[in-house]
């Protein structure tokens, strides 16, 4: 397994509390208005799928679908998905899933918000590259959509 190409890292520092942070993560609608999907009357509980339509501008023709692995309370939430599962005529349900984890430590001048999606190895080859080019920008993004989130009063 190469880590280069089988796992996406990053890291950020948020100035919020654990708390703050928390609720941003494990709230099923406040975790969609920050990544951009409508989880309203949804909710993260670990073994349980959730689904929700993409609010992204240009991809709003999308369902989100996860499936919650781990919830530990102001720590840790893990889910699987079908990495930039975006062509609506394809089904990917017999490929393997990648793994997110947001993990919250502490850091020095605020929280440090850890984000590591993994298994991108297993994902067809002719895909493989493009779903980990995607999702790599798209980490990217999504570490600024959740600090600005977190600021907001």
């Amino acid at each position: 397994m190469n880590p280069s190409s089988d796992r996406i890292e990053r890291k950020i520092l948020l100035k919020a509390s654990r708390s703050r942070v928390w609720r941003a993560l494990s709230d099923a609608k406040e975790f969609g208005d920050w990544f951009g999907v409508d989880f309203k009357e949804k909710s993260f509980v670990a073994g349980k799928p959730v689904r929700g339509q993409i609010t992204y501008p240009g991809y709003q023709h999308l369902v989100m679908e996860v499936l919650l692995e781990q919830v530990v309370p102001e720590r840790l939430l893990s889910w699987r998905w079908h990495p930039a599962a975006i062509d609506q005529g394809v089904d990917y349900s017999q490929e393997p899933t990648t793994l997110v984890v947001f993990e919250l430590e502490e850091g020095e001048g605020g929280l440090c918000l850890r984000v590591v999606e993994s298994g991108f190895d297993g994902i067809p080859a002719a895909r493989r590259a493009t779903a980990f080019r995607m999702n790599a920008s798209g980490w990217d993004e999504q570490m600024k959509n959740i600090e600005k989130h977190v600021a907001a009063p």
